[in-house]
């Protein structure tokens, strides 16, 4: 599927989805929680559902047929194996949380976990040396640190060292760990994207968990424990925000955001700052967030905490006056796809000039045009079968002269499958084609 996008001038009023990263968290916790839990204005995606078919696998059941309201009876942290391998799709964060969850299962009982092409890219080894550490027995089928994975039971705590070149690691130990039946330290050698281990932290507080946390340097989590059933909101997505931030900032008269939390720990709640440092209008209320185009500059900015971002920094950017660096982000090549490389490979197409770092990019803003402003040209890009990668090419193809095609546009519906709509309810000119 190809995305078609032409130069447009945005305008209007926009609802954006609920969290990801949240409602995972919040399917996995209600799926170990016994008796039934309401998760509220979930958002429901291809990682979403891949979270519930896993967790449906692992003995939990989770009603979904109630878009506004999902209901999940738990297993009340008696998780059992599957027959069956469980197939998680696209979504890392759904592998890596519930292969600490399956360690849960008796003595002897084994999970089979795999994905497709791009998760099979994706490392685990980390994970799997910890969960061996606390009790549990994992192993790499292939012998590379990569699905498929098994993991057989019990995971009983104790100690272990993980160094979490992305934060999902962390989190599904933080997530399995008050479930064993031994206490459990954790020593975090390294730790990129601390934001969503906050996260996760956030919730476990809401359930009452008992853990020390010192500095995000070592935790240390109290064994046998229960998480309880809840009724939760999910907070609107700034992840998703974020290509309307960016799209508004270069091409709008005025675009209004609504849901978005500020008080939630999501780390992308940052692109809001890196777009005011870049000399964007933007102005936060009570329950809108408000953003009017005009001249961006140049800036440099360390996106360690905010990796998902960076496709959609890398081509605001492009449009920017001067240099932007874009650094200290070294895991977004551990994505879907090596994302520093892939934005650079696009950026070219477009005669952006861009320089390739071992962490992060320096891009330069467009040539002068006549008018003196700052241009790309169209091109026919590749969108990588990666989300974010299509969405954030996107906004180039709104701000150049012509018609711009992504390939692989079908991607976006694993996490926004309502992008393509929304953007033209504030005026993008964009259609998906076959």
């Amino acid at each position: 599927m190809k995305l078609i996008v032409e130069k447009s001038r945005l305008k209007g009023t926009v609802a954006i989805p609920g969290s990801k990263s949240h409602t995972i968290r919040a399917v996995a916790i209600a799926s170990l929680a016994g008796g039934e839990s309401l998760i509220r204005g979930p958002l429901d995606s291809s990682d979403t559902q891949a979270v519930v078919a896993c967790y449906r696998a692992l003995g939990a059941d989770v009603d979904v047929s109630d878009p506004k309201c999902w209901k999940v009876t738990g297993t009340g942290g008696e998780i059992t194996a599957p027959q069956e391998i469980i197939d998680v799709g696209n979504s890392g964060t759904t592998l890596r949380v519930a292969m600490g969850s399956a360690a849960l299962v008796g003595p002897g009982q084994t999970t089979t976990f795999t994905g497709d092409e791009q998760i099979q890219t994706r490392p685990v080894g980390p994970l799997l040396d910890s969960l061996n550490d606390l009790g549990a027995k994992c192993v790499s089928l292939k012998g590379n640190g990569k699905v498929p994975v098994e993991i057989t039971g019990k995971l009983s705590g104790g100690k272990t060292t993980i160094a979490a070149a992305t934060s999902q690691y962390l989190s599904s130990l933080l997530l399995c760990a008050p479930l064993a039946p031994e206490d459990t330290q954790i020593d975090v050698s390294l730790l990129n994207e601390p934001g969503y281990v906050q996260m996760t932290l956030d919730w476990l507080d809401k359930q009452q968990i008992e853990y020390e946390n010192q500095q995000m340097q070592r935790f240390t989590i109290k064994g046998n424990q229960s998480y309880k059933a809840f009724d939760a909101g999910i907070p609107a997505d700034f992840s998703s925000a974020t290509f309307f931030l960016c799209a508004a900032a270069l091409a709008a008269d005025e675009v209004t955001l609504l849901g978005l939390n500020f008080a939630d720990s999501q780390p992308d709640k940052a692109v809001v700052d890196y777009l005011v440092k870049m000399g964007a209008d933007i102005s936060v209320e009570t329950d809108s967030v408000k953003v009017r185009g005009g001249v961006l500059r140049g800036a440099e900015l360390d996106m360690n905490e905010t990796p998902d971002a960076l496709p959609a920094m890398a081509v605001t950017a492009a449009f920017a006056e001067g240099t932007t660096k874009l650094l200290n982000v070294p895991q977004a090549r551990s994505k879907e796809t090596d994302r520093i490389k892939c934005m650079a490979e696009e950026l070219k197409k477009m005669d952006v000039d861009v320089e390739e770092l071992p962490d992060g990019l320096i891009i330069h803003g467009g040539r002068p045009s006549r008018k003196g402003c700052l241009t790309a040209k169209p091109a026919e890009l590749h969108g990588w079968a990666d989300h974010r990668i299509v969405m954030a090419l996107s906004l180039a193809g709104l701000n150049m002269d012509g018609q711009s095609g992504i390939d692989t546009a079908e991607a976006i519906s694993v996490t926004f499958p309502d992008y393509v709509e929304l953007m033209r309810s504030i005026g993008a000119i964009m259609e998906l084609a076959n």
